[in-house]
């Protein structure tokens, strides 16, 4: 889901922040900056995945129906060269979460070790004496000093490994021009973020982290309010979509499961990405139906019905609100941490590398040190979160849209990038989505216990 993943983004905007322009807008399968006159990949030579997938015999509906042969002979379709290729490029996200994580530390351990935290500070406080101005400054020094030290890593991981693996679509200079409007979103939102914390910090020495919490949390709201309006259209073209044989269904599907929205809107993600995905995001006046033309052009009626249905899930299932839930438990807990772990650090370090106190900017690659780790330990629960609500919402678009082979078409497509068949603790671990393979044996499952409603099915 788009929306959660964003949500991720801004609650680690300020805080996770070591190597922006490997985190920007560098990654496909989010709401990805657009670009002017790409060099499309072809997704069929490149990955191999069939682009129209037909039902297996072993899933067509019969009174002898097995949802784990089904499953199998879905499995099936997909050539030997395409899962390798699959599973390569996401097993190898595996270590990336490491080399990010380590990289990130030493970008940060530089910065202190070196000084250079405290020099942007003192910079910013020869320029004005207004303390939110002087937070601004040193945010924008920092941005652009971690941002030129993480462009390394993020060009290997945002360009050239997605080229690798036929998931992207632009060329060097669109794709470079994407990540400064990244930069740009960060700078902005970045240093919102900064000014209120600092002052809260400032101002509440005692009870700094708890306020703080509360101040992340409203942030990211009104940031998860504001993005399909004024952030998504910074990167990418969206408009109402026009197809009757595509937005009837999904707009009657959306009415008979309270949904107020009037249209559907596409999102020309091809520009950066062969990626399918959709998404029910905003709130009140900004909600939104957007579908990917990727998944428009490739995917069949029954499997964009399906996805729909699942995303409407997210929605009525309250989703959104029980993320903003969860993420608070996470940010009170994460501030918990930091401030014991500042008082600490900065009794032994913070006079050698020339931090006054918590209240000094200078101390801002501390706290990203200190809650990436926080984060890198609490990757397989948050991981667990997400992929029990997104089952949640499987079996919820299954219920609405009525399409188990339109699901299961899309978790092949989906398995283009993903990992179709882990292990249980390689799941548990790495995953913020269900398997292909355990997404498809559910929705077969559910075919197995509603074959009445399929042409042939059991009497």
């Amino acid at each position: 889901m788009i929306l959660r993943r964003f949500v991720m983004l801004v609650v680690c905007t300020f805080i996770l922040c070591a190597s922006v322009m490997a985190q920007a807008p560098a990654n496909p399968s989010a709401a990805n900056p657009s670009s002017a006159n790409p060099s499309p990949a072809n997704p069929s030579a490149a990955n191999a995945m069939p682009s129209v997938v037909v039902v297996p015999p072993a899933a067509q509906p019969s009174a002898n129906f097995d949802p784990q042969a089904a499953t199998e002979a879905y499995l099936a379709q997909i050539p030997p060269a395409a899962k390798a290729r699959s599973d390569a490029y996401f097993e190898g996200g595996y270590w990336l979460i490491l080399w990010d994580f380590l990289y990130g530390i030493v970008v940060v351990l530089i910065l202190l070790h070196f000084r250079w935290s405290s020099g942007m500070r003192d910079r910013a406080e020869k320029m004005t004496r207004f303390k939110p101005l002087q937070t601004i400054i040193y945010w924008l020094q920092y941005l652009i000093v971690t941002s030129i030290l993480g462009f390394p890593i993020g060009v290997y991981e945002g360009y050239f490994r997605e080229r690798q693996y036929g998931l992207a679509t632009q060329t060097f200079g669109p794709w470079m021009g994407d990540q400064l409007k990244g930069l740009g979103v960060s700078a902005v939102l970045g240093a919102i973020i900064a000014v209120l914390l600092f002052g809260v910090v400032r101002k509440l020495e005692r009870s700094w982290h708890i306020w703080a919490s509360i101040v992340t949390l409203l942030f990211l709201i009104f940031v998860v309010l504001i993005a399909p309006i004024y952030i998504v259209p910074i990167f990418n073209k969206v408009h109402r979509l026009d197809n009757p044989k595509v937005t009837v269904p999904i707009i009657s599907m959306a009415r008979a499961n309270s949904i107020p929205v009037n249209d559907v809107y596409e999102i020309d993600a091809s520009r950066q990405t062969t990626r399918m995905s959709a998404n029910v995001s905003g709130f009140g006046q900004t909600m939104r139906i957007t579908l990917n033309d990727n998944l428009l052009r490739r995917g069949s009626l029954e499997e964009i019905q399906a996805v729909m249905g699942h995303e409407m899930g997210h929605y009525v299932l309250n989703h959104i609100p029980k993320d903003i839930e969860f993420f608070l438990i996470v940010i009170v807990a994460g501030f918990a941490f930091l401030r014991w772990s500042l008082e600490w650090s900065l009794g032994k370090w913070g006079e050698k590398w020339g931090i006054r106190g918590i209240g000094d900017t200078a101390v801002l690659p501390l706290v990203v040190l200190i809650l990436s780790i926080f984060f890198f330990v609490l990757t397989p629960i948050l991981n667990t979160h997400i992929r029990t609500a997104e089952r949640e919402a499987d079996m919820y678009g299954l219920n609405a849209s009525r399409q188990p082979d339109g699901f299961a078409q899309a978790a092949i497509h989906l398995g283009e990038y993903r990992k179709m068949s882990p292990g249980p603790v390689e799941e548990w671990i790495f995953f913020d989505h269900p398997s292909g393979r355990n997404r498809i044996l559910a929705a077969m499952k559910w075919k197995g216990e509603n074959l009445k409603l399929f042409e042939g099915g059991a009497k």
